[in-house]
């Protein structure tokens, strides 16, 4: 029995005729009459009575009625939401992101608006460090992620650098650089300093970018300590324990306990957002709902860029 079956029967059960039903489904009468009788032996029963005037549905055809019709209301309930999927206006997707990245007014922003404007694409969300949100995208368990620097680039996926923000030092409120927070601080006066870093598997590029540029001019630093996220670094620094690099957007983070100090110009450190997600034309890819957050984070990211943005 196939779907088309289930619609012949219905068209002769609503007209009562099977030459009007023939019409109204553009075939002609007696095809329409051999599928009939091929569905009621395929049933064992018969479905109708028939008379001059026409047909009139058996008990066996008003229980198939029935059943038919919730059958097609579903079939074709399923297709619209399919072709919602493909359009992309419908359906769930994983969406994972840094605490650093989390940080950021954009993150919750774009999660906002896809919610806003697509309120039937469910999101579920999860914080996890760069390297966990890369291996899940490139495995197919996440749909795309937020994070700072790269920590690998996998054949396979997509590294979109969304916005630039500027990295500050974050520094022990007691601590002897925390004196004229408004001055950008040298990279020649962390000489001695202990610092906080994330791990390597974390979020390596900003503090691996840091360490290398301290060794390219010889200013000697100690690793103080390595933390998974880049706010428990916070806290640390809050505690005294040392000081650390964060984005801009990181700001603001223990106010009382944390000064917040731009480098000098010379330094060159920045965060990026960074968006990852898998090239278009792969299984989890480019289509269906992933594809519509992905434009909305790059519509947003051009509106975040553009001057009052």
């Amino acid at each position: 029995m196939e779907l088309r079956h289930l619609r012949y029967f219905l068209a002769v059960a609503d007209t009562g005729h099977i030459t009007r039903a023939a019409e109204l489904l553009g075939m002609q009468q007696p095809p329409l009459s051999q599928q009939i009788r091929a569905l009621e032996e395929e049933l064992g029963i018969a479905l109708f009575r028939r008379h001059p005037k026409g047909v009139d549905l058996t008990d066996a055809g008003l229980e198939l009625q029935g059943e038919a019709t919730r059958l097609l209301a579903d079939f074709t309930a399923m297709r619209d939401r399919m072709q919602a999927f493909a359009r992309g206006e419908r359906g769930r997707i994983h969406v994972g992101f840094t605490s650093s990245a989390a940080a950021h007014a954009f993150t919750p922003e774009v999660l906002r608006l896809c919610r806003g404007r697509h309120p039937d694409i469910a999101l579920d969300v999860s914080e996890n460090n760069a390297a966990e949100i890369t291996e899940a995208v490139q495995a197919g368990r996440m749909h795309c992620g937020f994070l700072r620097v790269p920590v690998a680039r996998p054949e396979g996926l997509v590294f979109e650098t969304l916005l630039q923000e500027p990295a500050l030092l974050a520094i022990p409120v007691d601590h002897r650089l925390a004196r004229d927070a408004s001055r950008p601080v040298a990279l020649r006066q962390l000489d001695g300093e202990r610092l906080i870093l994330v791990r390597r598997t974390g979020a390596p590029g900003l503090y691996a970018n840091l360490l290398a540029l301290c060794a390219r001019h010889k200013v000697q630093v100690e690793v103080a300590a390595e933390v998974e996220r880049m706010m428990t670094n916070v806290n640390l620094v809050a505690a005294g324990v040392g000081l650390s690099i964060v984005p801009a957007s990181v700001r603001g983070a223990h106010p009382e306990a944390v000064v917040y100090r731009a480098f000098e110009p010379a330094v060159r450190l920045s965060a990026p957002l960074t968006l990852v997600h898998r090239e278009a034309g792969t299984e989890t890819g480019g289509a269906g709902p992933a594809a519509t957050f992905i434009a909305l984070a790059r519509e947003l990211a051009q509106r975040h860029q553009a001057p009052g943005g």
